[in-house]
């Protein structure tokens, strides 16, 4: 039975739907990172918030660990390739908490237009000030959305429905998506100068971080009032502060800091300055809904193999699951077949699927082929990390789909170039379950490959087969199966035979010197 540690305090029901969908779970919170790593190695799945931080030292104790998830969206606390180095999938949950964040953002901007705080402390402190806070109406305004996904797609909504005019830059927003949007897709210095209010809804990347730099900030418009609830170091709070005491930033509202905990900041006590510590994603029903969430899809990848929001690896869910798995363990196979036979540096892998199987996500059994292949290099890897062991070593990976049927009803080909030049295996299911090889390096040959083999290319002559059996039988060696494949009568053959005991390389080296021989080699699957 599955195990998995709940390392953050969260909703209990993440750890009811763990227990059934029959998932042992401990809920152990606050523990010292040294307390972690003493535990961590008897668990297959850790569920976070932002309180746990998985770094390489957690993850290198983490000896059984396959799954950590991220109840929420920001995983800035998990080391992502030291993870995937490690074979670990990386989930997190960014749906759950999206409407809460987006409510926050359209909150803070109305705290911005109406001065709320400042009036709020005025009139409880007996002022009556009602001359000192005029504020601005929302209506007929224009909304600058840096970041157009789920939550700042939310937002444009709440905001067309405010009847503010909405412009959005984001790179990955098509023109399709921005006219069933209802935005204006733009380039940031457009948005700049137009927006009368701005808000943030992007991850923090090398490319966004100081998207709102003091150069930047510089070409706002005057007056402008900007939010933040995505993540801190967006914008340069030095630049951000200078730009509200000259009056140039109208206001500026932030639930999100470079530095956090903030305890303290040259913002605090601006005039004009609204913040908040983090509640982008706090209220009841996102705590709930992020908790279900992360037990949800971590439950389905421990039992049934499906992958949800992962970080690192394909999506594949858990209706696509079953039926992908005959295809996996083939195309596993077939990786691993060619890895053993295919020698000197690999440049690039061809996976090329055909008939049924060019109807299915083709991610995972890519991912199941490059398993296969990258063992040769690792006893450790899996389909999370061979990727990352594949484009380490520069690897090249193609993917081909052929929607045609041909002489399989399905079939799956991998194709490696080597200094050697290509070689090229396929296989298919047999009854859609069973991995058949159905072609090796272009000779036409039908084998199951499971447990021990040995390969063989020789000359098909009169008597080899004989010389064969005897030698292996000499060496106390008994045959299973024994599949023969060639290009013509008398030609290049290939052999390939199940062994009920593993090829030592003394034995590999005594069929090697048989006459006839090309090349012998022992395989394991």
């Amino acid at each position: 039975m599955p195990k998995v540690l709940i390392s953050d305090k969260m909703d209990p029901k993440a750890a009811q739907i763990f227990r059934e969908r029959g998932v042992e779970v401990d809920e152990i919170t606050g523990k010292t990172p040294e307390e972690l790593k003493a535990i961590i190695g008897e668990y297959d799945g850790l569920a976070i918030r932002s309180s746990t931080k998985v770094t390489q030292d957690i993850l290198d104790a983490a000896t059984n660990l396959k799954v950590v998830g991220r109840a929420g969206i920001g995983v800035d606390n998990v080391d992502i390739p030291a993870a995937s180095a490690r074979g670990v999938v990386v989930m997190n949950t960014p749906f759950g908490n999206s409407i809460t964040t987006a409510e926050h953002a359209i909150a803070l901007m109305f705290a911005l237009a109406r001065q709320l705080p400042e009036a709020d402390a005025s009139t409880q402190a007996g002022k009556w000030e009602k001359n000192r806070f005029m504020g601005v109406e929302l209506t007929a305004k224009t909304l600058g959305l840096i970041g157009a996904g789920n939550i700042g797609s939310i937002v444009a909504d709440r905001a067309r429905g405010l009847k503010m005019k909405v412009v959005a830059f984001d790179p990955f927003l098509t023109p399709e998506r921005a006219i069933e949007m209802g935005v204006e897709k733009v380039e940031l210095d457009q948005l700049l100068a137009r927006a009368d209010f701005i808000t943030l809804h992007t991850p923090l990347t090398d490319q966004t971080r100081n998207i709102l730099s003091a150069e930047n900030l510089a070409k706002t418009k005057k007056g402008v009032r900007i939010i933040n609830c995505a993540r801190g170091g967006l914008i340069d709070e030095a630049a951000l502060k200078q730009g509200l005491d000259s009056g140039h930033i109208a206001g500026a509202a932030l639930d999100v800091f470079v530095n956090e905990p903030a305890k303290e900041s040259p913002l605090f006590g601006t005039p004009n300055f609204v913040s908040t510590p983090h509640l982008g994603a706090s209220t009841t029903e996102a705590q709930v809904n992020v908790a279900i969430q992360v037990a949800e899809q971590m439950a389905d990848y421990l039992v049934s193999g499906g992958v949800t929001n992962a970080l690192n690896m394909p999506s594949l869910s858990a209706e696509e699951a079953p039926k992908l798995k005959p295809y996996m363990a083939l195309a596993e196979k077939l990786g691993s077949l060619v890895g053993q036979l295919a020698h000197g540096a690999l440049s690039s892998i061809s996976i090329e699927v055909e008939g049924a199987a060019a109807e299915l996500n083709q991610k995972p059994i890519t991912g199941a082929v490059l398993a296969g292949l990258m063992r040769v290099h690792s006893d450790t890897v899996n389909m999370v990390n061979a990727p990352f062991l594949a484009k380490e070593r520069g690897l090249e990976v193609r993917e081909v789909r052929n929607e045609r049927e041909g002489d399989y009803h399905t079939l799956v080909r991998v194709t490696v170039r080597t200094e050697a030049g290509d070689r090229s295996v396929a296989g298919t299911l047999f009854g859609n379950q069973a991995p058949r090889l159905v072609e090796l390096f272009g000779i036409k040959v039908e084998a199951d490959l499971a447990g021990h083999m040995l390969y063989i290319v020789n000359e098909d002559a009169p008597g080899f087969i004989g010389r064969l059996g005897t030698t292996l039988g000499e060496a106390g060696v008994n045959i299973g199966t024994f599949h023969l494949g060639r290009r013509q009568a008398g030609g290049e053959a290939i052999l390939l035979l199940s062994v009920d005991e593993p090829v030592t390389p003394e034995l590999a080296a005594k069929v090697r010197s048989l006459p006839g021989v090309r090349t012998a080699m022992a395989l394991a699957f």
